[in-house]
């Protein structure tokens, strides 16, 4: 496999990937239009922030398999685009942590006590002690909105400097903030009560200009801001008017709307700091990021092993050998009923029943629909994209999970429905990781889903399997193994015949014409 990085990254991530046995390019500074040219022949891609994966981009790449940001921000990869081509979006979150809090907190120490100003003014040969007076840290309240890995670690710097921590991060739970010790408040109440506000988050549109010109009229007169997450998360013409006016104090960015930032009116003001964008800029971090995107473009290439994705559920290597027994069982009836089953699905439901409904199952859900999906389109599903494809074509997905899994540890049921059509197929592990169907629309069978198989629906009556096995045998097509399945005698029967090469149509129209056969389809399945 074939990995391109075009991006700086540390020698130590490449040595990684080479390592490994994947063979890697280093080609950095491309233009989007060298970067189309050449992305077909890689299955990974390592970034940082400047090369852009667009939707043209993704479209070209047809190889590839997983994208991997060396650092958490993912402004400049079209998450949507990826997902709908199957390609996994990966980020190293807890890489640059340290790193970015402690930037933050220079950003704010400096701002306090006018340090770049003071330094500048110094280098004139200037002595300027009553120009730059400055305020303490102790006991003022740093508002902090988001309360991830850089927000909780800038929360706990600021704690070990006496300031009152307030924050405000909707998916925060009561358990960690308690473990943090800090405030949860309402983001009006961060605007209302901060001495020092500083962001987070990640951009979006909800989140874009989140302070702006309505929020910063909440603020108290003196308060000072410091943004070292995404540019435009500070709507930096209102911070302008708001530094000019004397309603902020002082500010401090590290991100900007655009970067670099020409002709910004902010950078004529002497109560405004910068830095571009330094915030993971240490060899530290650098190192750090590109091992960890290494380690998880390695994993997930080689093993499967999914980490730190954002259009896929992560799987770490302790759960996976507990889980990928699932994921086959549950992509193999996907496959058989999808196949078996006549026309468009509007609706799936996916039923998990005894110990395996207290695993992870969104990852058990998706398989399921990969192996429902495949048979029924041309189209490349995977695991990635078949959530989005499902959602695409208006088919419902439902999940169930029940304590009761009969005389077995664990089941999965999926049933499928078409208007008033429905089937219903049922599977269990044999042993640990041996994938068995034991029901088809309620009959009982036995049969491991793998190869080529005829699935027959016939009148319970003498002769019909033996009609069967002739026509086979005469077509020199080897049975290996045959499974029945009825629902009393006298009535329908379900069959199951494993072959060892695929029937021709010919063939499987003859299996149709026999007496009491009453639909034969031929099912394959990957072993």
């Amino acid at each position: 496999m074939r990995v391109l990085v075009s991006d700086n990254i540390s020698e130590k991530g490449v040595k990684i990937l080479e390592k490994a046995g994947l063979k890697v390019d280093v080609n950095t500074g491309l233009k989007p239009t060298e970067l189309k040219k050449i992305i077909s022949k890689y299955d990974g891609l390592i970034i940082r922030s400047a090369t852009k994966v667009t939707a043209d981009l993704l479209k070209a790449a047809k190889k590839l398999k997983v994208v991997g940001r060396a650092g958490s921000g993912l402004d400049n990869v079209d998450k949507v685009a990826a997902t709908k081509h199957g390609v996994v979006v990966m980020n190293t979150p807890g890489g640059n942590t340290v790193t970015t809090a402690e930037h933050t907190v220079a950003l704010m120490l400096s701002m306090s006590r006018n340090i770049p100003q003071a330094t500048g003014s110094m280098k004139q040969g200037k002595w300027e002690k009553k120009k730059f007076m400055g305020v303490e840290l102790y006991g003022k309240t740093l508002g902090i909105i988001g309360l991830g890995n850089i927000g909780s670690h800038v929360a706990k710097i600021a704690q070990g400097m006496s300031m009152d921590v307030i924050t405000y991060d909707p998916y925060l739970s009561e358990e960690k903030a308690k473990q943090l010790g800090v405030a949860v408040v309402k983001l009006n109440d961060i605007f209302k009560k901060s001495d020092f506000i500083t962001s987070h988050i990640p951009l979006t549109k909800e989140t874009k200009n989140l302070i702006g010109s309505k929020s910063i009229g909440m603020m108290k007169k003196g308060v000072r801001i410091i943004n070292a997450s995404r540019g435009g998360v500070v709507e930096e013409e209102a911070l302008y008017k708001a530094l000019k006016s004397g309603k902020v104090a002082s500010a401090a960015l590290d991100v900007f709307e655009t970067e670099p930032p020409t002709d910004s009116p902010l950078m004529e003001l002497d109560n405004f700091i910068c830095t571009c964008h330094l915030g993971a800029s240490t060899a530290d971090a650098q190192e750090n990021v590109a091992v960890a995107v290494s380690n998880q473009i390695v994993d997930y290439l080689l093993h499967g092993t999914i980490r730190n994705a954002v259009n896929f559920p992560s799987v770490s290597a302790d759960a996976l050998p507990v889980l990928e027994p699932y994921l086959e069982l549950a992509e193999k009836l996907g496959s058989f009923i999808s196949q078996t089953f006549d026309g468009g699905i509007d609706k799936v439901t996916v039923e998990y029943k005894g110990d395996v409904a207290k695993l992870m199952l969104e990852p058990i859900k998706i398989a399921a629909l990969k192996g429902l999906l495949e048979p029924m389109l041309k189209e490349t599903v995977n695991f990635v994209n078949a959530s989005v494809i499902a959602k695409e074509r208006g088919i419902e997905v439902k999940e169930i999970t029940t304590d009761d899994a009969g005389d077995y540890h664990s089941m999965l049921v999926i049933r499928v429905k078409a208007g008033k059509k429905k089937s219903i197929i049922s599977g269990v592990l044999h042993g640990k990781k041996d994938p068995r169907i034991i029901a088809i629309d309620g009959h009982v069978i036995e049969v491991r889903p793998r190869g080529y198989m005829l699935f027959l629906t016939n009148n319970d009556k003498p002769g019909v399997i033996g009609d069967v096995g002739t026509i086979l045998g005469k077509n020199k097509i080897n049975i290996a193994r045959m499974q029945f399945g009825r629902e009393g005698e006298g009535g329908i029967a379900v069959s199951v015949v494993s072959i060892d090469s695929p029937a021709s149509k010919e063939l499987l129209n003859k299996i149709k014409k026999l007496p009491n056969v009453l639909s034969a389809k031929q099912i394959y399945i990957p072993k």
